[in-house]
């Protein structure tokens, strides 16, 4: 090695001298700058463009010529002491690191005599093939016994894009390998609810990391008094407005429904801006009026790795919409469902299906819109037992619907669960189907009069209701307490048909008859 720097330094030496004498010859043999024109410069600039011309008689200025080649000779030479400089540098420090490397080697040279001499001699290795095997399993163990920097890609596949991180200790080796974690922006849609800081205290709060979970609060409305409270967060958000506050044209029988278009616009804005502006590849969206659950972030982190490679999902919500604290089962907040109803209020979309749904946005009622069979393509969502957000919102474009009879009564979750380190690959589509319908229609049907109170039965179930067209739906979800809307044919919180809630501590399957195929949309 230090042959070979020598050799390098040599070689920077030759190339200094020939590219001097290179030089010289240049200047010594070259004609006069430029091919004189008409004009008396040198083209194509005249005599402007290169600050001579021709003297009288029409002979050339040579004491301006030699003074700009001195000039151009004195350039040279700096550009040459510089390198000299930089090439004394290097020697100075190869040798110096040559004088080391002789001292560590004498040394390990003597310290590996003196181990030497203390150790027993070892026997002679057989000839390779006479190794049995019971020998060659040895030296295999042996080998395997060397760590590798590779991480195990099962192991990042069961984890998803959690930080894997291995330290290998090869002799004085340390080789750490990480595989990067996926940014998770929050996209809050503000307008003029100055309770805007109830949301972002409890996002801030529980967030984990700044740099994995950006907030970022897209306004509308040009409310002062809600932009102040969100500046007032400083670097902790980005504040983003929406540009265009203008009042948009509509059927007359719809002006009543102004502000359900402006929300339409304003979402096709705001999420052009975390995917086209901000380059994205998800988002979590949530609305100024939603408080969210200590394990928000853990939970979306961990259900981004299905959603991104399992395509019959196409989005990830918070929320459960029979989600009443009578409805759910507290000591099942790990509990996860598919669903074919979308749920918004605290939900993950990914960039490829904002690709699929930005160039056919509606100019209002976007989220019924997305309940469309058109839109949601036989795709279904993931939601929770217990929800992760909850909403206290009470006034807005909505005038309260639904608020006072179901969403102020829904539970928030209150305990973390560690999701990103269960294993929920049950949710994929063809075991989930599996197990979840032979659940249900293995469950003993009975009457709605069984499960209310002075019913016969006994024990937490499963039972199942069945129903069999959209009354008799309508009539058993209003008795047993659940959401007895529809949108599109699809039930709030239904899959393949089922409603699955609990009812006075029982588990109950509000199910269609066995065989089941599609929903009816004349249902709505």
């Amino acid at each position: 090695m230090v042959r070979k720097k020598g050799s390098l330094i040599l070689c920077g030496a030759f190339l200094f001298v020939a590219w001097n004498a290179l030089l010289l010859l240049y200047l010594w043999g070259r004609p006069p700058i430029g091919r004189l024109g008409e004009g008396g410069g040198a083209e194509p600039g005249g005599k402007e463009e290169w600050g001579m011309g021709k003297g009288k008689g029409g002979r050339v200025n040579l004491a301006g010529e030699v003074i700009r080649l001195a000039e151009e000779v004195e350039l040279q030479l700096e550009t040459q002491k510089k390198l000299l400089k930089q090439i004394e540098s290097h020697r100075s420090l190869w040798a110096r690191r040559k004088d080391v490397g002789k001292r560590e080697t004498e040394g390990t040279k003597e310290e590996q005599k003196e181990e030497d001499a203390n150790q027993p001699p070892e026997p002679p290795l057989p000839p390779k093939d006479n190794l049995n095997n019971e020998d060659q399993t040895d030296v295999k163990n042996t080998l395997n016994l060397i760590p590798t920097a590779v991480p195990d890609s099962k192991l990042e596949e069961k984890q998803g894009n959690d930080i894997q991180e291995q330290t290998v200790q090869n002799n004085k080796l340390e080789v750490t390998v990480a595989s990067p974690q996926v940014v998770i922006p929050i996209l809050v849609i503000a307008c003029d609810r100055v309770t805007v800081k109830r949301s972002l205290d409890r996002l801030i709060q529980y967030r984990p990391s700044a740099e994995l979970y950006p907030i970022i609060v897209s306004q509308d409305c040009g409310h002062a008094e809600t932009a102040r409270v969100i500046s007032s967060y400083g670097d902790q958000v980005t504040h983003i407005r929406q540009p265009d506050l203008s009042d948009i044209r509509v059927r007359p029988e719809h002006r009543k429904f102004q502000g359900y278009y402006k929300i339409s616009r304003h979402y096709r804005w705001a999420l052009n801006q975390v995917f086209n502006t901000f380059s994205q590849s998800t988002v979590v969206i949530v609305e100024d009026d939603l408080e969210v659950a200590p394990d928000f972030f853990e939970y979306f982190r961990a259900l981004y790795p299905i959603l991104r490679d399992d395509p019959t999902l196409w989005c990830v919500s918070a929320w459960n919409d029979n989600g009443r604290d009578a409805l759910v089962d507290p000591g099942k907040a790990e509990l996860l469902y598919r669903t074919d109803f979308f749920p918004g209020l605290g939900w993950m979309l990914l960039k490829d299906m904002w690709d699929e749904l930005e160039p056919k946005w509606p100019s209002a009622f976007w989220d019924d819109w997305m309940r469309q069979p058109e839109q949601r393509k036989d795709r279904s969502c993931i939601r929770p037992e217990i929800s992760r957000t909850i909403t206290f919102g009470r006034k807005g474009v909505s005038l309260g619907q639904f608020f006072d009879q179901y969403l102020r009564y829904i539970k928030l979750n209150t305990d973390f669960v560690p999701f990103t380190k269960q294993d929920l690959s049950y949710l994929l589509k063809k075991k989930y189907d599996e197990d979840f319908v032979k659940e249900a229609y293995s469950a003993p049907l009975v009457k709605i009069e069984d499960l209310q109170q002075g019913g016969s039965l006994r024990g937490t179930g499963p039972y199942r209701v069945q129903y069999s067209s959209r009354d008799s739906f309508k009539v058993f979800a209003r008795n047993l307490g659940v959401m007895d809307d529809l949108k599109s044919g699809v039930p709030r919180t239904g899959y393949r048909g089922i409603v699955s809630f609990l009812s006075r501590g029982r588990r109950v399957f509000l199910a269609p008859p066995e065989g089941w195929t599609q929903y009816d949309v004349s249902w709505s």
